[in-house]
């Protein structure tokens, strides 16, 4: 239950990062404006929406995954040890997956999205920037990007995390040998 604990904490720490924004100077009202209008062409709480259940429905796979390369990938454990860990995961897994989906499509934190990051946009892009990308949104292309977006984001993240899972497994396990040599 740890290592789910830890995988668990580990994707919300990831995923509030995702909206984590560094403190810059405060927008003026017509840039924020501007941005609320953007949003708005941009349709972004249906887009949000979208984004939230393409992550929704893959939290289990990519949590599954991790915790199974966590307990196969211990030295430190029997081969009994590890299919008691892996019977243990199956059976707590999915009240955790759920905790987070129930999180990830909850309304509520589109809205908290949408009003942390408005202020964002507010402050990197002028009104009248603001205005240029607007009328992007609303030309075919634009609207067109605009709905494909969520499954490319999706898609995006999965090549993302099998290119990490390249990178960091051999890590992981370079660690945990160095702490069971200990």
């Amino acid at each position: 239950m740890k290592k789910i604990a830890a995988i668990v904490s580990t994707a919300i720490t990831a995923f509030a990062l995702v909206g984590a924004a560094p403190a810059y100077a405060q927008a003026d009202a017509a840039s924020t404006a501007a941005a609320r209008e953007l949003f708005d062409a941009m349709n972004y709480r249906t887009m949000m929406t979208g984004v939230m259940q393409q992550m929704s429905q893959s939290i289990g796979q990519s949590m599954r995954a991790g915790a199974e390369a966590g307990i196969k990938n211990n030295p430190n454990t029997t081969p009994e040890q590890k299919k008691e860990a892996l019977a243990k995961m199956e059976a707590e897994l999915p009240a955790a997956v759920a905790v987070l989906q129930g999180a990830m499509n909850d309304p509520a934190m589109i809205d908290d999205i949408l009003t942390e990051t408005v202020p964002l946009y507010a402050r990197t892009y002028s009104a009248g920037e603001l205005k240029q990308i607007t009328a992007f949104y609303r030309t075919p292309i634009g609207a067109k990007m605009l709905s494909t977006m969520p499954k490319l984001m999706a898609e995006a993240m999965q090549i993302g995390q099998q290119v990490a899972a390249r990178r960091i497994t051999p890590l992981m396990q370079k660690l945990q040998e160095k702490q069971s040599t200990k």
